[in-house]
């Protein structure tokens, strides 16, 4: 039997987004680094650069796999446990990252980092939206984000001196201390919720929605690096997409089933979170494919290349500051397509960058580039709320989790296969071979996020009020905690 509706306390709302932003904010100065650091991986391991790509959507992919059970491992053990769980087995697995005597080893290793992420991210997200009612949700997840841009901020940089001056073994280890302090706040001031009525975990639901992520993003993966014969593509492609319409039909006929379908008939949550996934196709390569275009197609070193990549993190974090603003005036509708428009246009200026561009201009698309993502991404990650109720929070969570990540491992995959295309038989040595492919891949990119905007006109014009307008009366009807709830 389930107690009574418990209030968030004050000290609640004062520490809980610090919690969450700290552990983000380990995630992302992780991301960042392992980026800046690929080109030195790839001379250790004797590798080639491209290939190392395995190294990132590892990570992604068990993110994509795990983050469907965060939602019910909240539910059942709670917020606080699965919370500082997640966060020791992130630290754990980056120390093995560091220890990593090749390239197979750091792939496992990152997968069980990303296992530890999967349960992390959504898990202190589902906090945040079961404590602040919607009209204080958009300025709670702004505040939750500001710290943790310090990680993109920082992590280019950091990466980039460490790789230059010790080995990339060393950047792993950073997360240790970052992550036994997010330990420290976690057992002190993470609430601990609980399902109203925790739900039995859906195992075929896993198996079948699991697998056929998995071999989708493994096809990706190896059609854009080995060669491999049109019948096996097409077989692998039939069995995974088979695989995931079995699980769309499982999911139909079980009353608790891993990822509830039935909440895309909510149109501002299937709006933000599909147009978000195609969205996220164009952007997601970005973060793989700048650091190779300043290392090896620009041959700056790893510290310079660092540099070039904060002014993005230092955009979105000012963004942040007035986003709220800017979505009350305009609204979600507005915003979002043209917003993805300017997208679109800031990574295909990336395709005009070459050795004698001036960095002036470099810095300069690069703040476009973090000022216009980090509004989208604040559009985008709130409006998938403004509709849902209290008692769906953990199931859209979940599942808008789930969709971002599969959409970013989708992305970079993408961007990966595209510029090797372009850039054919040529060796990835080839300093003008790598940047013609890479200007290319840019120009494709954008062409994809700006496709996505057509994606946002299902909108209507007053969509999302109850978050960017602070409309309150929208919460009158939900509690602003589970039903059950300890702190």
């Amino acid at each position: 039997m389930s107690s009574p509706p418990t209030v968030a306390t004050p000290s609640v709302k004062a520490f809980l987004p610090w919690v969450v932003a700290t552990a983000l904010f380990m995630e992302q100065l992780d991301s960042t680094i392992v980026n800046t650091a690929i080109p030195a991986m790839a001379a250790s391991l004797n590798v080639t650069p491209l290939s190392l790509k395995a190294v990132v959507t590892s990570y992604i992919l068990s993110l994509a796999v795990g983050i469907p059970i965060s939602g019910w491992m909240a539910d059942r053990f709670g917020t606080r446990r699965v919370f500082s769980t997640a966060i020791a087995i992130f630290t754990i697995a980056s120390v093995l990252c560091g220890l990593s005597v090749n390239s197979p080893m750091l792939v496992a290793s990152r997968l069980l980092q990303g296992i530890g992420a999967a349960m992390m991210m959504p898990v202190g997200r589902l906090a945040i939206i079961r404590t602040f009612p919607k009209s204080q949700l958009l300025a709670a997840m702004n505040f939750v984000i500001i710290p943790a841009l310090i990680g993109p901020l920082l992590g280019p940089t950091v990466g980039g001196l460490i790789v230059h001056w010790l080995s990339w073994r060393e950047i792993f280890f950073v997360n240790v201390p970052v992550g036994l302090a997010a330990l420290y706040l976690a057992h002190r001031h993470m609430p601990d919720y609980y399902g109203d009525s925790p739900r039995p975990l859906d195992l075929i639901g896993l198996v079948l929605f699991g697998t056929g992520i998995a071999l989708l993003s493994w096809l990706l993966e190896i059609f854009g690096e080995h060669k491999i014969d049109p019948t096996s593509a097409g077989v692998l492609l039939l069995i995974s997409l088979s695989l995931l319409a079995a699980y769309g039909w499982h999911s139909r006929e079980v009353l608790h089933p891993l990822l509830r379908l039935s909440l895309f008939k909510i149109r501002t949550f299937r709006t933000a979170v599909m147009g978000g996934f195609i969205t996220r196709l164009g952007v997601g390569g970005l973060p793989f494919l700048l650091p190779l275009l300043y290392q090896i197609g620009l041959g700056l070193p790893a510290w310079q290349s660092g540099l070039l990549m904060m002014p993005s993190a230092a955009a979105a974090m000012g963004m942040k500051f007035i986003s709220a603003r800017v979505l009350a005036r305009f609204g979600y509708r507005q915003v979002l397509i043209v917003n993805t428009l300017l997208i679109g246009v800031t990574i295909a200026m990336f395709s005009q960058v070459n050795a004698g561009t001036p960095l002036y201009v470099i810095v300069a698309i690069g703040l476009c580039q973090g000022f216009f993502n980090s509004l989208q991404f604040s559009s985008m990650n709130t409006l998938a709320y403004a509709d849902v109720n209290n008692a769906d929070s953990s199931m859209a969570s979940t599942m808008s989790s789930s969709m971002q990540q599969l959409s970013m491992s989708f992305g970079l995959a993408m961007g990966s296969l595209v510029t090797g295309w372009f850039l054919g038989d040529l060796p990835q040595s080839d300093r003008a071979a790598l940047s013609n492919a890479l200007h290319h891949a840019f120009l494709t990119l954008a062409a994809v996020t700006m496709l996505s905007s057509l994606s946002f006109w299902g909108l209507r014009r007053n969509d999302g009020e109850s978050i960017s307008k602070g409309d309150s009366s929208s919460d009158e009807s939900a509690p602003v905690t589970p039903p059950i709830a300890k702190k």
